[in-house]
């Protein structure tokens, strides 16, 4: 375990967790929702020992973080206008779209239909472990059915030995985790609820399409 709040520890952390990513490893990580549970998203290795860790289906295939809003367009196509404006509004921060994947990717994030669920989240130390490490498969640091972590000791009590490199930077705004919205069609479809409120989707896009228990 590497404290991000001390230089020394966070280098060695960054480096311990460049190496941990390039050999298949799981690294956990702050993000501005709850700590996440991260691998390199083009190391199918990775992913499947991340789906291990967590005890999750290949069924619920594993989101992306990235560290720059230009990579959206290179890892996901016919992107629409409505879904552009979402992520100029809300990147950084917690709003994950779910698009269309390009077809030349080669990763395996499990049973995905060719699609993709896309972050750029709003914590300085992931922004720039993305930008040293490329986009990270990256889910919630907990096991599944459990509550997510919101301190990287809560991570570690569940995850344990199965992660490589844990990165703590304290704990997290809270366990609200970030709002999903499906953009692969033709109108934008809230799937999830979080951090974004559907009143503020709404003042971007307000033709999306919010279920009625939201």
């Amino acid at each position: 375990m590497y404290s991000c709040n001390d230089p020394v520890q966070r280098s060695a952390g960054f480096g311990e967790a460049k190496l941990a990513l390039a050999r298949s490893g799981l690294v956990v990580l702050p993000t501005d929702t709850v700590y996440g549970l991260a691998a390199d998203a083009f190391d199918p290795a990775g992913v499947r020992r991340l789906l291990r860790a967590k005890g999750r289906s290949r069924k619920v295939p594993t989101p992306v973080l990235i560290g720059s809003p230009d990579t959206l367009r290179a890892l996901t196509t016919n992107i629409s206008a409505e879904a552009r404006e979402l992520a100029d509004a809300f990147w950084p921060g917690g709003l994950t779209l779910i698009c269309r994947q390009q077809s030349s990717l080669r990763w395996d994030l499990g049973d995905s239909r060719s699609t993709v669920a896309v972050r750029m989240p709003d914590q300085s130390d992931a922004i720039d472990l993305l930008v040293d490490n490329g986009p990270l498969a990256v889910s919630s640091a907990n096991l599944t059915t459990h509550p997510p972590a919101t301190t990287v000791q809560e991570a570690q009590a569940m995850l344990g030995d199965a992660v490589d490199v844990y990165l703590d930077a304290g704990p997290t705004p809270g366990a609200t985790p970030s709002t999903i919205v499906d953009a692969t069609g033709e109108t934008l479809k809230v799937v999830r609820a979080g951090v974004v409120t559907t009143d503020q989707l709404r003042a971007v896009v307000p033709s999306i399409d919010v279920p009625e228990a939201d």
